[in-house]
């Protein structure tokens, strides 16, 4: 009898033991490019409060600002009037840094990108208090016409501890896929699995939510997180202070 045929050829392939799987198809990029708009010129009232800031940027840090504020104008209870409303992301791979991307809408290509010096689960346990103060400072250079979030060196504190530098950088295609992900999520906070993003550096973690983006002069700047209505979440706030 002549030999048996072999099977014939299958569609599906099986991938052999010990060899690595395959990551998953990258989510296309569809985010478009940021608008570059100039943010809102303070109030009178507003940019007083930022003038002391910058006196006092960092031995003060305990100070509530926001209690000092034109009536209506109550950063974490509402929309300051006049203020640019951009989109605040606070990312970092559990074995990775925290990184804060800044975009027009969640949409869009982030105009800011910038990572920080510390770890993401230390940022993680900062952000369980009630006040949390960003603050980012770069010195001031005779002659120099760079605007302000182009800055591309800041000492960085929070609540009024030096923690390092943050280091302005442009987006990388895994900064732009995980972008991308979360372009549906206006406001929240999750975890992304690994096998999502970058399996090697594991889970991500996130915060994204609404920004009011005040300009006290050329050489200081704030973001002030929006909570959502009724939410009693912990209040934040970034300060850019060119001194």
């Amino acid at each position: 009898m002549p030999p048996p045929s072999p099977p014939p050829h299958s569609s599906s392939s099986v991938v052999p033991a010990g060899c690595p799987e395959r990551s998953p198809p990258r989510p296309p990029i569809t985010l478009q490019p940021s608008k570059k708009k100039r943010p809102a010129k303070a109030s009178r009232a507003l940019r007083a409060i930022r003038s002391l800031f910058r006196s006092f940027p960092i031995l003060n840090p305990a100070c509530r600002l926001h209690a000092a504020l034109p009536r209506g104008g109550r950063p974490y209870e509402g929309h300051i009037h006049g203020a640019t409303r951009t989109t605040g992301t606070l990312f970092g791979h559990r074995k990775g840094r925290i990184n804060l991307a800044i975009q027009d809408s969640p949409r869009s290509i982030p105009m800011l990108l910038l990572e920080l010096a510390i770890h993401t689960c230390r940022f993680m346990q900062a952000m369980s208090s009630d006040h949390l103060r960003i603050a980012l400072e770069c010195e001031k250079k005779a002659a120099d016409k760079t605007m302000l979030l182009d800055e591309p060196l800041w000492i960085a504190y929070i609540n009024g501890r030096k923690i390092g530098y943050a280091i302005k950088r442009d987006p990388s295609e895994n900064d732009l896929d995980i972008m991308q992900l979360l372009h549906t999520v206006s406001v929240g906070a999750g975890v992304l699995p690994g096998d999502m993003t970058d399996p090697a550096d594991g889970e991500m973690t996130y915060i994204r939510a609404h920004f009011d983006r005040v300009a006290g002069s050329k050489d200081s700047e704030t973001l002030y997180m929006l909570n959502p209505d009724g939410n009693t979440g912990p209040e934040l706030a970034i300060f850019f202070v060119r001194i």
